[in-house]
């Protein structure tokens, strides 16, 4: 498959359901997120938004990672740890180089691996004050 510049809503939605469709057989991972979701059509549009926003500026997201991360660690045992994150990461960013190359695609790797280092560290906070 010839790789293409992250440069639409298009791209990116193609970023997301790939990624997705790695996350959902992952047997690292899969289970967060196949386990919570209820509606994966509405997941993939709320993430192709979030994308959108955060690589072309396109203000469509609505939403709070941080809360619904934070759910999400407190409803399983042991919860969500450094692993995971990387797994994550890991998939992210071997989805992106099947499919892509150029400025954004080397953005969306960078914005990933902060969003993920944020979202970890706060899991960390929020756990050591729940105990």
């Amino acid at each position: 498959m010839d790789k293409t510049e992250i440069k639409s809503r298009q791209e990116i939605s193609l970023l997301v359901r790939s990624f997705y469709a790695k996350v959902r057989l992952d047997t690292v991972i899969g289970h967060f997120f196949n386990e919570t979701i209820q509606d994966w059509e509405e997941h993939l549009e709320k993430l192709t938004d979030f994308w959108e926003t955060n690589l072309l500026f396109v203000k469509k997201y609505k939403g709070n990672p941080m809360r619904e991360h934070l759910a999400v660690d407190q409803r399983f045992e042991p919860g969500i740890n450094f692993e995971h994150f990387n797994r994550w990461l890991s998939l992210w960013t071997s989805t992106i180089d099947e499919l892509f190359e150029g400025e954004l695609a080397e953005v969306a790797k960078a914005r990933a691996a902060n969003i993920a280092t944020v979202i970890f560290r706060k899991i960390a906070v929020a756990r050591a004050l729940r105990s």
